[in-house]
């Protein structure tokens, strides 16, 4: 297990200040009453402060949950949350954009919880025509209760970037030319929920949810998206085109190099018969 130690805040700093911003990014937020419908939950899902914040709540009865009143074909999302602090484990806090239907795409950010003072595991995952099995996670370099910080998903026709306070963490790449198809004919709404799942989310079920923790709460705030609907025809946005530069490979070197703890592209036991072709080519 890491710690949040001075080496990965040190860290964090010098790349902050590479990328020129990180948990700022968001210029015009959105507001949670325009832009999101409450799913389920009830009172447990609160929009406050004239819709610039929003909470979601998990009690021993019910999470909670929102979604985005509208759906998005390509471009970028941008949201700020703060996870649940404390002993978070059982809970998982996903946030993710999906289609509807049983050949539906997706791109996941969904974070595992834990036992208080260790990191929090970050699962992605990316779904094309239905078949996912695409998983990488990752610990953190910051402990992401104490603060808000910045998860972004790129989506244009060539990739898709995951971005952790504008820091790249995966890059998935489009490459339908060697028949691996790729999300980018769907329309996807923006979900989010806070639920239940200590039957395998924190160390393989191991560690059950502690409800004299309840009421556990992630919060949001300074969700953006740029689309192309989004952009002035003057307006040619980075996302459409966004790939990775050399300062951009590198920090994505240094996020799987020290913080990956689970690969699927490295799982020679889950792919006996060879490993999924896009594991073979490259990834930026």
């Amino acid at each position: 297990m890491i710690r949040y130690d001075d080496d990965s805040v040190n860290a964090q700093h010098q790349l902050d200040v590479e990328a020129g911003h990180s948990s700022m990014m968001a210029a015009s937020a959105g507001n949670f009453y325009q832009d999101f419908d409450v799913t389920f939950g009830d009172e447990r899902a609160k929009i406050l402060n004239g819709g610039q914040l929003l909470t979601l709540n998990l009690d021993k009865f019910s999470g909670s949950g929102f979604k985005s009143k509208n759906e998005y074909l390509l471009g970028r999302i941008d949201m700020q949350i703060k996870l649940v602090s404390g002993n978070s484990a059982g809970t998982v806090t996903a946030y993710y954009l999906s289609s509807q239907g049983p050949t539906h795409d997706e791109i996941d950010f969904e974070f595992l919880g834990n036992l208080s003072g260790d990191p929090y595991t970050l699962h992605t995952n990316v779904f094309s025509q239905g078949k996912g099995n695409r998983e990488q996670q990752f610990h953190l370099w910051f402990d992401p209760t104490k603060a808000f910080h910045t998860y972004s998903i790129v989506w244009n026709s060539q990739r898709i970037i995951f971005l952790v306070d504008n820091i790249p963490i995966r890059v998935f790449t489009n490459l339908e030319t060697i028949g691996v198809p790729f999300p980018k004919n769907q329309p996807m709404r923006i979900y989010s929920s806070l639920w239940n799942a200590d039957d395998w989310a924190t160390r393989g079920g191991l560690v059950k949810t502690d409800w004299t923790q309840a009421p556990f709460t992630a919060s949001y705030r300074n969700f953006q998206a740029s689309t192309t609907s989004t952009n002035s025809l003057t307006e040619q946005s980075a996302w459409q085109t966004q790939g990775l530069d050399a300062a951009g490979r590198n920090r994505l070197r240094w996020v799987q190099q020290k913080f990956m703890i689970y690969n699927y592209c490295s799982d020679l036991k889950r792919f006996p018969q060879g490993l999924p072709v896009e594991c073979r080519r490259s990834r930026f």
